[in-house]
């Protein structure tokens, strides 16, 4: 049995490696627009859409290291170091020290400068809440789990591609 409580034999593993076929075509085609999505919106504020996610994860987590930043990201740490000098030249994060350990820095939001990305989801988000109106709070509760899942998969691809 697999966990999704099929067997893989017959009609029900046609049926699964079907499903998981065409999973794996959307995934693709979400993926894409996701991507492009957000290159439209970093672009509009000069940015690319590796600078625009890190801020993100600014945003949700607050200020972190660029240790925190290559864990979360999945990038090499030199990487990430090139990643936060492009968002200071560009006004949108800064280094500060951290407040108990003075031999660490932080990264911090510029939050005035990040308040102008902020319009650009509005849209967006209406357009989200609109589009889950068709699905049961189980399916919404579904959905989170295996993107919550997938999220976890593709970082740990991403660190092992940055290794």
């Amino acid at each position: 049995m697999s966990s999704g409580g099929e067997t893989n034999g017959g009609a029900q593993g046609d049926r699964r490696a079907e499903t998981l076929q065409r999973l794996m075509e959307v995934g693709r085609v979400h993926s894409g627009v996701t991507v492009m999505f957000h290159s439209a919106i970093a672009a509009k504020q000069g940015l690319n859409a590796t600078e625009e996610k890190t801020l993100d994860l600014l945003e949700r987590h607050g200020p972190l290291t660029a240790k925190d930043l290559a864990r979360l990201t999945g990038l090499a740490p030199a990487s990430v170091t090139g990643l936060v000098d492009r968002l200071e030249a560009k006004g949108f994060a800064r280094r500060v020290k951290h407040p108990t350990d003075k031999r660490r820095v932080l990264v911090e939001l510029d939050r005035q400068k990040i308040g102008e990305l902020a319009v650009f989801f509005e849209d967006w988000a209406r357009d989200i809440v609109a589009a889950c109106e068709e699905f049961s709070t189980e399916e919404l509760e579904t959905a989170i789990r295996f993107l919550t899942v997938m999220a976890e998969a593709q970082r740990t691809a991403a660190a092992r591609l940055s290794s």
